[in-house]
């Protein structure tokens, strides 16, 4: 019998069923609970920030975090089109424009130079996304933020536990944004969080997460708000996540070694971690030599059992976005190249090596040959 490995699956081997009933025993279900405030102070502790506030998934951490900043119609936000669709669609929901960067070859994450050469007058801020556990150039974004008067926008939906020269993503930016899908380094099932130091922007984010509700008097609404809390029974799954946090990091980077050490001396590129920057690889990826080779060899991994998923295609190629013509290069390339390995912390050492063995199996249909395994 062939095996079946998802490319991802949660891991909940910790307190999550203790502290759900714990909710449905008090029949605090909603978003008032004792275990919104422990996850939200759980979360800023970790990370090293002053401030935290649930939401209710990743995407709309985005959205809120933008609407904080108060950016909306006639403003231009700097992202990589290298990114899941969530960071690109949120600019929009405000009526602010979205203007796309390429990425570094070497990294995979948003080109600090095609950002100076992206900024105009209307530019309000610039979002880079940690993608797939990577961090970005934080040092180069942080001084074009600075020195052009823009706020940073850090989306770490991906990178919980990500760091760049020892201080943890997410603490760099004006606000930073995270999420909790099933998928994630930890997960509430469905669920992200907004971060920020800033006490003006922890307010506002509040006000806005609660349908705009005046904070002195009761049903008296003075913005129009949004619906964007959190269930105290996704916070008492999200704490009983981040008491595992260490395990789950540490798991990850021996499946990504394992992956390394197998995958040594091959056509196949991993995705390395550049520079003094910890990669918590929420997901490991490879290259191949051919983009014609991508899809074939993810069809003939599945047929051993084995999921696995395309990086992220390019936003600007997407028919909302491509209006106008426009080139970039490197995301390009990488994006028709790459794809996303198995990557969950369940996985064994022995799963790895039957993946591995199934990727090497797989015989290259273009002249861009992968060389055998060793």
């Amino acid at each position: 019998m062939k095996r079946q490995i998802p490319v991802y699956q949660p891991t909940l081997s910790g307190n999550e069923r203790q502290y759900v009933l714990e909710c449905l025993d008090s029949s605090w279900i909603s978003s008032k609970g004792k275990f919104i405030n422990l996850f939200e102070d759980g979360i800023a502790d970790y990370l090293g920030a002053r401030h935290a506030v649930s939401v209710c998934n990743g995407t709309v951490a985005l959205h809120l975090a933008l609407i904080a900043l108060g950016i909306g119609e006639g403003d231009e936000v700097i992202v990589p089109t290298l990114t899941y669709i969530a960071s690109v669609n949120a600019i929009k929901y405000t009526g602010a424009t979205p203007v796309f960067v390429d990425s570094e070859e070497a990294a995979w994450q948003m080109s600090a130079t095609d950002v100076i050469a992206k900024i105009t007058p209307r530019t309000k801020a610039i979002m880079c996304v940690h993608l797939y556990g990577h961090p970005c150039e934080m040092d180069s974004l942080g001084q074009i933020a600075k020195e052009h008067q823009l706020f940073l926008i850090e989306d770490c939906a991906e990178a919980l536990g990500t760091s760049y020269r020892g201080r943890k993503a997410g603490t760099f930016g004006d606000i930073a944004t995270f999420s909790f899908y099933g998928n994630k380094t930890i997960t509430t099932g469905e669920g992200g969080m907004v971060v920020m130091n800033d006490e003006t922007l922890y307010e506002r984010c509040i006000h806005f997460r609660g349908q705009g509700l005046a904070k002195y008097r009761q049903y008296w609404h003075d913005v129009i708000g949004y619906n964007y809390r959190m269930t105290n029974i996704c916070a008492a799954i999200g704490l009983a996540q981040l008491e595992q946090i260490d395990t789950f990091l540490e798991k990850k980077q021996q499946i990504a070694q394992w992956y390394r050490d197998g995958l040594a001396g091959t056509g196949y590129t991993f995705h390395e971690p550049v520079g003094d920057v910890y990669h918590s690889y929420w997901m490991c990826s490879v290259l191949v030599a051919s983009p014609e080779d991508r899809d074939p060899l993810r069809t003939h991994l599945d047929s051993l059992g084995i999921e696995t998923r395309p990086l992220f295609y390019p936003v600007h190629t997407m028919p909302m976005y491509s209006q106008k013509y426009a080139r970039h290069k490197v995301a390009e390339h990488l994006g028709w190249r790459g794809m996303n390995l198995p990557s969950y912390p369940g996985l064994t050492r022995d799963d790895v090596d039957y993946i591995i063995n199934g990727i090497l199996s797989y015989k290259p249909k273009t002249s861009h040959a992968i060389s055998a395994h060793k």
